[in-house]
């Protein structure tokens, strides 16, 4: 079973950077999971943007908007899933899945990696909101709930810069 890192925080807060900084401190063969996918020009820019942000980092880029348990990656390989909150999204929209098969999707990948750091994004608020949208966001703080608990290590990004929430990422990385 491998080691969970959870990097969370608000858009735009720097998480994306954050968790490829991680993955850059650990050696073995490294596996990119993108899960959103791009339906507007913002998406395509942000899309691009994370693309510029690892180009260097030698992953081996796997686009999954759901059944990320079924990914293919090398057992013992370090794993960056980006991002918990559109898999979540994708899953319960087009697939009519839950937190709980998500979750239980992500186990089924982290039962294969040495490393998965899996970055999602925290803050969203119910306010204002109603039907779907609120069983999503409650879904989504119900999810990282139970990945934070699960979680060696986790990191919130505040002000662009990281703060650690649990565990030790020198003793894990």
């Amino acid at each position: 079973m491998g080691t969970l890192i959870l990097v969370a925080g608000e858009n735009g807060s720097g998480k994306s950077r954050c968790a490829e900084n991680i993955v850059a401190q650990t050696t073995g063969r490294r596996y990119y999971i993108a899960t959103m996918q791009p339906c507007s020009e913002e998406n395509l820019r942000r899309v691009e943007k994370h693309r510029r942000q690892r180009r260097d980092l030698r992953f081996t880029t796997l686009e999954l908007p759901h059944r990320v348990g079924a990914a293919a990656v090398e057992n013992g390989s370090v794993v960056l899933l980006e991002d918990v909150s559109n898999l979540l999204a994708n899953v319960m929209f087009e697939c009519g899945g839950n937190e709980e098969s998500v979750y239980g999707d992500i186990e089924a990948l982290l039962s294969r990696c040495r490393i998965l750091v899996a970055v999602t994004i925290t803050g969203l608020r119910e306010d204002g909101y109603d039907g779907e949208t609120v069983a999503y966001i409650r879904a989504l703080n119900g999810l990282n709930q139970r990945l934070l608990v699960r979680a060696a290590a986790a990191v919130t990004m505040k002000d662009g810069q990281p703060f650690a929430e649990k565990g030790e990422l020198n003793e894990i990385i």
